[in-house]
Protein backbone atom coordinates (compact mmCIF):
# COMPACT_ATOMS: atom_id res chain seq x y z
CA UNK A 1 0.00 0.00 0.00
CA UNK A 2 1.40 3.46 -0.87
CA UNK A 3 2.47 5.89 1.86
CA UNK A 4 -0.63 8.01 1.31
CA UNK A 5 -2.87 4.99 1.75
CA UNK A 6 -6.63 5.46 1.58
CA UNK A 7 -8.46 6.09 4.85
CA UNK A 8 -10.42 2.88 4.27
CA UNK A 9 -7.19 0.90 4.58
CA UNK A 10 -5.71 2.69 7.58
CA UNK A 11 -5.44 0.34 10.58
CA UNK A 12 -7.53 1.06 13.67
CA UNK A 13 -6.96 -0.07 17.25
CA UNK A 14 -9.89 -0.41 19.66
CA UNK A 15 -8.96 -1.55 23.14
CA UNK A 16 -6.59 -4.48 22.60
CA UNK A 17 -7.58 -5.34 19.05
CA UNK A 18 -6.01 -4.04 15.84
CA UNK A 19 -8.27 -3.84 12.79
CA UNK A 20 -6.11 -4.17 9.68
CA UNK A 21 -8.45 -1.84 7.79
CA UNK A 22 -11.92 -0.30 8.19
CA UNK A 23 -13.97 -2.92 6.32
CA UNK A 24 -16.14 -5.28 8.35
CA UNK A 25 -18.58 -7.99 7.30
CA UNK A 26 -22.08 -7.30 8.52
CA UNK A 27 -24.14 -10.02 10.27
CA UNK A 28 -26.32 -11.92 7.80
CA UNK A 29 -28.64 -14.76 8.80
CA UNK A 30 -27.70 -17.99 7.02
CA UNK A 31 -30.26 -20.40 8.52
CA UNK A 32 -27.66 -23.17 8.21
CA UNK A 33 -27.21 -24.18 11.85
CA UNK A 34 -28.39 -27.34 13.56
CA UNK A 35 -29.86 -26.76 17.03
CA UNK A 36 -27.70 -23.66 17.24
CA UNK A 37 -24.49 -25.44 16.22
CA UNK A 38 -22.20 -24.06 13.52
CA UNK A 39 -21.73 -26.28 10.46
CA UNK A 40 -19.21 -26.53 7.65
CA UNK A 41 -21.31 -23.95 5.82
CA UNK A 42 -20.42 -21.37 8.47
CA UNK A 43 -16.72 -22.23 8.34
CA UNK A 44 -16.60 -21.64 4.59
CA UNK A 45 -19.02 -18.70 4.68
CA UNK A 46 -17.11 -16.71 7.31
CA UNK A 47 -13.68 -18.02 6.34
CA UNK A 48 -13.87 -16.71 2.80
CA UNK A 49 -14.38 -13.15 4.10
CA UNK A 50 -11.15 -13.39 6.08
CA UNK A 51 -9.41 -14.57 2.91
CA UNK A 52 -10.98 -11.63 1.09
CA UNK A 53 -9.26 -9.05 3.26
CA UNK A 54 -11.92 -7.85 5.72
CA UNK A 55 -10.72 -6.54 9.07
CA UNK A 56 -13.58 -8.02 11.10
CA UNK A 57 -16.04 -10.79 10.33
CA UNK A 58 -19.25 -10.75 12.39
CA UNK A 59 -21.49 -13.77 12.77
CA UNK A 60 -25.17 -13.74 12.05
CA UNK A 61 -27.56 -12.93 14.89
CA UNK A 62 -26.65 -15.63 17.42
CA UNK A 63 -29.35 -16.54 19.91
CA UNK A 64 -28.83 -16.30 23.66
CA UNK A 65 -31.52 -18.95 24.24
CA UNK A 66 -33.16 -21.67 22.18
CA UNK A 67 -36.47 -19.82 22.17
CA UNK A 68 -34.97 -16.50 21.06
CA UNK A 69 -33.88 -17.43 17.55
CA UNK A 70 -34.90 -15.41 14.49
CA UNK A 71 -35.09 -18.68 12.54
CA UNK A 72 -34.97 -22.20 13.85
CA UNK A 73 -31.70 -22.90 12.00
CA UNK A 74 -29.85 -19.90 13.43
CA UNK A 75 -26.61 -20.06 15.39
CA UNK A 76 -26.83 -20.15 19.17
CA UNK A 77 -24.71 -19.61 22.26
CA UNK A 78 -27.11 -20.89 24.91
CA UNK A 79 -24.92 -23.91 25.66
CA UNK A 80 -21.24 -24.54 26.28
CA UNK A 81 -21.54 -27.21 23.62
CA UNK A 82 -21.85 -24.48 20.98
CA UNK A 83 -18.39 -23.11 21.76
CA UNK A 84 -16.10 -25.54 19.85
CA UNK A 85 -17.84 -25.03 16.50
CA UNK A 86 -17.50 -21.26 16.75
CA UNK A 87 -13.92 -21.53 17.97
CA UNK A 88 -13.05 -23.57 14.89
CA UNK A 89 -14.28 -20.67 12.74
CA UNK A 90 -12.54 -18.01 14.84
CA UNK A 91 -9.24 -19.90 14.65
CA UNK A 92 -9.43 -20.05 10.84
CA UNK A 93 -10.31 -16.36 10.57
CA UNK A 94 -7.41 -15.44 12.87
CA UNK A 95 -5.00 -17.56 10.85
CA UNK A 96 -5.81 -15.37 7.85
CA UNK A 97 -5.35 -11.97 9.43
CA UNK A 98 -8.88 -10.93 10.37
CA UNK A 99 -10.71 -10.47 13.66
CA UNK A 100 -13.78 -12.53 14.47
CA UNK A 101 -16.86 -11.23 16.24
CA UNK A 102 -20.22 -12.57 17.30
CA UNK A 103 -23.51 -10.71 17.37
CA UNK A 104 -25.72 -11.96 20.21
CA UNK A 105 -29.43 -11.32 20.32
CA UNK A 106 -32.86 -12.18 21.63
CA UNK A 107 -35.43 -11.83 18.87
CA UNK A 108 -38.38 -11.25 21.21
CA UNK A 109 -41.72 -10.78 19.52
CA UNK A 110 -40.13 -11.41 16.10
CA UNK A 111 -38.84 -14.89 16.92
CA UNK A 112 -39.35 -17.91 14.69
CA UNK A 113 -39.65 -17.06 11.02
CA UNK A 114 -38.90 -18.99 7.86
CA UNK A 115 -35.78 -18.31 5.77
CA UNK A 116 -36.02 -15.70 3.04
CA UNK A 117 -36.00 -18.38 0.33
CA UNK A 118 -39.04 -19.98 1.97
CA UNK A 119 -40.92 -16.69 2.10
CA UNK A 120 -39.52 -15.26 5.34
CA UNK A 121 -42.93 -15.34 7.02
CA UNK A 122 -43.58 -15.79 10.72
CA UNK A 123 -44.24 -19.34 11.89
CA UNK A 124 -47.71 -19.70 13.37
CA UNK A 125 -48.23 -20.75 17.01
CA UNK A 126 -49.81 -23.93 15.65
CA UNK A 127 -46.67 -24.68 13.61
CA UNK A 128 -44.49 -24.13 16.67
CA UNK A 129 -46.72 -26.38 18.78
CA UNK A 130 -46.51 -29.07 16.12
CA UNK A 131 -42.72 -29.08 16.56
CA UNK A 132 -43.23 -30.09 20.18
CA UNK A 133 -41.39 -27.10 21.63
CA UNK A 134 -42.90 -24.98 24.37
CA UNK A 135 -41.83 -21.73 22.76
CA UNK A 136 -43.70 -18.46 22.87
CA UNK A 137 -42.88 -15.04 21.50
CA UNK A 138 -42.18 -12.48 24.22
CA UNK A 139 -41.95 -8.70 24.39
CA UNK A 140 -42.34 -5.69 26.64
CA UNK A 141 -46.12 -5.68 26.12
CA UNK A 142 -48.77 -7.89 24.58
CA UNK A 143 -48.54 -6.11 21.21
CA UNK A 144 -47.84 -8.04 18.02
CA UNK A 145 -45.12 -6.86 15.62
CA UNK A 146 -47.74 -6.84 12.84
CA UNK A 147 -50.68 -8.87 11.57
CA UNK A 148 -48.60 -11.89 10.62
CA UNK A 149 -47.03 -12.22 14.08
CA UNK A 150 -48.78 -13.69 17.12
CA UNK A 151 -49.31 -11.54 20.21
CA UNK A 152 -46.26 -11.93 22.47
CA UNK A 153 -46.29 -12.68 26.16
CA UNK A 154 -45.45 -9.58 28.20
CA UNK A 155 -42.29 -10.32 30.15
CA UNK A 156 -42.21 -10.21 33.94
CA UNK A 157 -39.36 -8.52 35.83
CA UNK A 158 -37.99 -11.97 36.72
CA UNK A 159 -38.03 -13.05 33.05
CA UNK A 160 -36.25 -9.83 32.07
CA UNK A 161 -33.52 -10.54 34.61
CA UNK A 162 -33.16 -14.06 33.21
CA UNK A 163 -32.72 -12.71 29.67
CA UNK A 164 -30.04 -10.29 30.87
CA UNK A 165 -28.21 -13.21 32.43
CA UNK A 166 -28.53 -15.15 29.16
CA UNK A 167 -26.66 -12.34 27.42
CA UNK A 168 -23.92 -12.48 30.07
CA UNK A 169 -23.60 -16.24 29.71
CA UNK A 170 -23.45 -15.95 25.92
CA UNK A 171 -20.73 -13.30 26.23
CA UNK A 172 -18.61 -15.61 28.36
CA UNK A 173 -19.04 -18.40 25.83
CA UNK A 174 -18.09 -16.01 23.03
CA UNK A 175 -14.86 -15.27 24.86
CA UNK A 176 -14.20 -18.99 25.29
CA UNK A 177 -14.74 -19.38 21.53
CA UNK A 178 -11.93 -16.88 20.86
CA UNK A 179 -14.12 -14.05 19.60
CA UNK A 180 -12.42 -10.65 19.44
CA UNK A 181 -15.58 -8.53 19.30
CA UNK A 182 -18.98 -8.90 20.93
CA UNK A 183 -21.91 -7.08 19.34
CA UNK A 184 -25.21 -6.63 21.18
CA UNK A 185 -28.14 -6.54 18.77
CA UNK A 186 -30.49 -3.81 19.95
CA UNK A 187 -32.09 -3.14 16.56
CA UNK A 188 -34.46 -4.40 13.88
CA UNK A 189 -37.49 -4.79 16.10
CA UNK A 190 -36.01 -7.59 18.19
CA UNK A 191 -36.40 -7.73 21.95
CA UNK A 192 -34.37 -4.75 23.12
CA UNK A 193 -35.55 -2.58 20.21
CA UNK A 194 -39.15 -3.38 21.15
CA UNK A 195 -38.46 -2.16 24.69
CA UNK A 196 -36.95 1.08 23.35
CA UNK A 197 -39.90 2.10 21.19
CA UNK A 198 -43.05 3.66 22.70
CA UNK A 199 -45.00 1.98 19.91
CA UNK A 200 -44.28 -1.51 21.24
CA UNK A 201 -43.59 -0.74 24.92
CA UNK A 202 -46.69 0.20 26.91
CA UNK A 203 -45.37 -0.92 30.28
CA UNK A 204 -46.07 1.08 33.42
CA UNK A 205 -43.23 -0.35 35.51
CA UNK A 206 -39.51 0.49 35.65
CA UNK A 207 -39.01 -0.88 32.11
CA UNK A 208 -41.56 1.36 30.44
CA UNK A 209 -42.99 4.86 30.39
CA UNK A 210 -40.50 7.60 29.55
CA UNK A 211 -37.19 7.33 27.75
CA UNK A 212 -35.22 6.29 30.84
CA UNK A 213 -37.54 3.39 31.56
CA UNK A 214 -37.62 2.20 27.96
CA UNK A 215 -33.81 2.33 27.81
CA UNK A 216 -33.40 0.39 31.05
CA UNK A 217 -33.12 -3.08 29.49
CA UNK A 218 -30.54 -1.89 26.95
CA UNK A 219 -28.53 -0.29 29.72
CA UNK A 220 -28.72 -3.29 32.03
CA UNK A 221 -27.67 -5.75 29.33
CA UNK A 222 -24.79 -3.50 28.23
CA UNK A 223 -23.54 -2.98 31.77
CA UNK A 224 -23.74 -6.68 32.63
CA UNK A 225 -22.13 -7.93 29.43
CA UNK A 226 -19.37 -5.32 29.54
CA UNK A 227 -18.51 -6.56 33.03
CA UNK A 228 -18.35 -10.15 31.76
CA UNK A 229 -16.57 -9.35 28.48
CA UNK A 230 -12.76 -9.01 28.72
CA UNK A 231 -11.47 -5.49 29.17
CA UNK A 232 -9.16 -5.77 26.16
CA UNK A 233 -11.95 -6.77 23.74
CA UNK A 234 -14.25 -4.28 22.00
CA UNK A 235 -17.99 -4.18 22.61
CA UNK A 236 -20.20 -3.09 19.69
CA UNK A 237 -23.90 -2.24 19.92
CA UNK A 238 -26.18 -2.32 16.89
CA UNK A 239 -29.05 0.15 17.03
CA UNK A 240 -31.95 0.85 14.76
CA UNK A 241 -31.21 4.56 15.02
CA UNK A 242 -34.77 5.23 13.85
CA UNK A 243 -37.38 2.49 14.01
CA UNK A 244 -39.40 3.93 11.14
CA UNK A 245 -42.70 4.14 13.04
CA UNK A 246 -44.53 7.44 13.37
CA UNK A 247 -44.07 8.56 16.97
CA UNK A 248 -41.56 5.75 17.56
CA UNK A 249 -37.86 5.61 18.38
CA UNK A 250 -35.99 8.57 16.88
CA UNK A 251 -32.45 9.57 16.04
CA UNK A 252 -32.57 12.04 18.93
CA UNK A 253 -33.35 9.10 21.21
CA UNK A 254 -30.43 7.14 19.74
CA UNK A 255 -28.06 10.00 20.51
CA UNK A 256 -29.14 9.92 24.15
CA UNK A 257 -28.81 6.13 24.35
CA UNK A 258 -25.44 6.12 22.57
CA UNK A 259 -24.03 8.46 25.21
CA UNK A 260 -25.25 6.17 27.99
CA UNK A 261 -23.81 3.13 26.23
CA UNK A 262 -20.46 4.88 25.72
CA UNK A 263 -20.31 5.69 29.42
CA UNK A 264 -20.96 2.02 30.22
CA UNK A 265 -18.02 0.90 28.10
CA UNK A 266 -19.48 0.33 24.65
CA UNK A 267 -16.82 1.02 22.03
CA UNK A 268 -18.67 1.21 18.69
CA UNK A 269 -22.27 2.03 17.73
CA UNK A 270 -23.31 0.04 14.66
CA UNK A 271 -25.89 2.29 13.02
CA UNK A 272 -28.80 0.55 11.31
CA UNK A 273 -32.52 1.38 11.16
CA UNK A 274 -36.08 0.11 10.87
CA UNK A 275 -37.53 -3.29 11.57
CA UNK A 276 -39.94 -2.55 14.41
CA UNK A 277 -42.63 -4.18 12.32
CA UNK A 278 -42.91 -5.50 8.79
CA UNK A 279 -44.36 -2.15 7.71
CA UNK A 280 -41.41 -0.11 8.97
CA UNK A 281 -38.96 -2.55 7.42
CA UNK A 282 -40.52 -2.22 4.00
CA UNK A 283 -41.33 1.42 3.49
CA UNK A 284 -40.98 3.89 6.32
CA UNK A 285 -37.19 4.15 6.17
CA UNK A 286 -36.44 5.33 2.61
CA UNK A 287 -33.54 3.43 1.10
CA UNK A 288 -30.78 4.76 -1.10
CA UNK A 289 -27.03 4.33 -1.33
CA UNK A 290 -25.56 4.79 2.14
CA UNK A 291 -28.97 5.72 3.54
CA UNK A 292 -27.94 5.06 7.15
CA UNK A 293 -24.59 6.86 7.02
CA UNK A 294 -26.06 10.14 8.37
CA UNK A 295 -27.05 8.29 11.56
CA UNK A 296 -23.48 7.11 12.07
CA UNK A 297 -22.14 10.58 11.30
CA UNK A 298 -24.36 12.36 13.81
CA UNK A 299 -23.74 9.91 16.67
CA UNK A 300 -19.99 9.99 16.01
CA UNK A 301 -19.93 13.79 15.96
CA UNK A 302 -22.16 14.47 18.96
CA UNK A 303 -21.13 11.64 21.27
CA UNK A 304 -17.51 11.14 20.27
CA UNK A 305 -17.87 7.38 20.03
CA UNK A 306 -16.65 5.40 17.02
CA UNK A 307 -19.43 4.32 14.70
CA UNK A 308 -19.96 1.69 12.04
CA UNK A 309 -21.91 2.59 8.92
CA UNK A 310 -23.97 -0.04 7.13
CA UNK A 311 -26.61 -0.20 4.42
CA UNK A 312 -26.25 -0.11 0.63
CA UNK A 313 -22.55 0.64 0.75
CA UNK A 314 -21.46 -0.97 -2.49
CA UNK A 315 -18.39 0.73 -4.00
CA UNK A 316 -14.82 1.43 -2.84
CA UNK A 317 -15.03 5.17 -3.53
CA UNK A 318 -18.26 5.43 -1.54
CA UNK A 319 -16.74 3.57 1.42
CA UNK A 320 -13.57 5.66 1.24
CA UNK A 321 -15.58 8.90 1.36
CA UNK A 322 -17.44 7.72 4.45
CA UNK A 323 -14.26 7.03 6.41
CA UNK A 324 -12.13 9.86 5.01
CA UNK A 325 -14.96 12.33 5.60
CA UNK A 326 -15.24 11.38 9.27
CA UNK A 327 -18.78 10.03 8.95
CA UNK A 328 -17.89 6.64 10.44
CA UNK A 329 -14.83 4.75 11.62
CA UNK A 330 -15.83 1.40 10.16
CA UNK A 331 -17.83 0.43 7.08
CA UNK A 332 -19.85 -2.79 7.16
CA UNK A 333 -20.71 -4.54 3.93
CA UNK A 334 -23.11 -7.45 3.64
CA UNK A 335 -24.68 -8.33 0.33
CA UNK A 336 -21.78 -6.73 -1.54
CA UNK A 337 -19.56 -9.29 0.20
CA UNK A 338 -21.91 -12.13 -0.72
CA UNK A 339 -21.51 -11.07 -4.33
CA UNK A 340 -17.75 -10.63 -4.00
CA UNK A 341 -16.07 -12.13 -0.90
CA UNK A 342 -12.86 -10.42 -2.04
CA UNK A 343 -14.51 -6.99 -1.96
CA UNK A 344 -11.91 -5.54 0.47
CA UNK A 345 -8.97 -6.80 -1.61
CA UNK A 346 -10.52 -5.48 -4.81
CA UNK A 347 -11.33 -2.17 -3.10
CA UNK A 348 -7.72 -1.77 -1.96
CA UNK A 349 -6.48 -2.08 -5.52
CA UNK A 350 -9.21 0.22 -6.87
CA UNK A 351 -8.14 2.88 -4.38
CA UNK A 352 -4.49 2.78 -5.33
CA UNK A 353 -2.75 -0.31 -4.00
CA UNK A 354 -0.11 -1.58 -6.39
CA UNK A 355 0.39 -5.07 -4.98
CA UNK A 356 -1.56 -8.02 -3.65
CA UNK A 357 -0.62 -7.65 0.00
CA UNK A 358 -4.21 -7.94 1.23
CA UNK A 359 -4.77 -11.21 -0.63
CA UNK A 360 -4.01 -14.56 1.01
CA UNK A 361 -0.39 -15.51 0.40
CA UNK A 362 -1.37 -18.61 -1.54
CA UNK A 363 -3.46 -16.47 -3.89
CA UNK A 364 -1.61 -13.18 -3.96
CA UNK A 365 1.75 -14.64 -5.01
CA UNK A 366 0.24 -16.16 -8.15
CA UNK A 367 -1.74 -13.03 -8.98
CA UNK A 368 1.31 -10.85 -8.45
CA UNK A 369 3.35 -13.07 -10.77
CA UNK A 370 0.70 -12.72 -13.48
CA UNK A 371 0.35 -8.94 -13.15
CA UNK A 372 3.32 -7.87 -15.35
CA UNK A 373 2.09 -10.16 -18.12
CA UNK A 374 -1.40 -8.68 -17.97
CA UNK A 375 0.01 -5.16 -17.92
CA UNK A 376 2.19 -5.86 -20.96
CA UNK A 377 -0.70 -7.41 -22.89
CA UNK A 378 -2.95 -4.49 -22.04
CA UNK A 379 -0.35 -1.98 -23.26
CA UNK A 380 0.17 -3.91 -26.49
CA UNK A 381 -3.57 -4.06 -27.13
CA UNK A 382 -3.83 -0.31 -26.70
CA UNK A 383 -1.17 0.44 -29.33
Amino acid sequence: MPADQPALFTPLTIRGRRFRNRVTISPMCQHAGRDGFATDWHLVHYGKFALGGAALVLTESTAVSADSRVGLADLGLWSDDHVPGLKRIADFVHDHGALMGVQIAHSGRKAFSKPLWEGGRALSPEALDAMGADWRRVGPSAIAASGEWSVPEALSAAQIAEITQQHVDAARRADAAGMDVLELHFGHGYLVASFLSPISNHRDDAYGGGLDGRMRLAIEITEATRAAWPEDKPLFVRLSCVDGAEGGWSLDDSVVLAQRLRDLGADVIDCSSGGLSEETRRSNVPRGFGFQVPYAARIRKEIGIPTQAVGLITGPEQAEQIVAGGQADLVAIGRAALEDPYWPAHAARALGAEDFALWPLRHGAWLDKREPVLRKLTEEAAQ
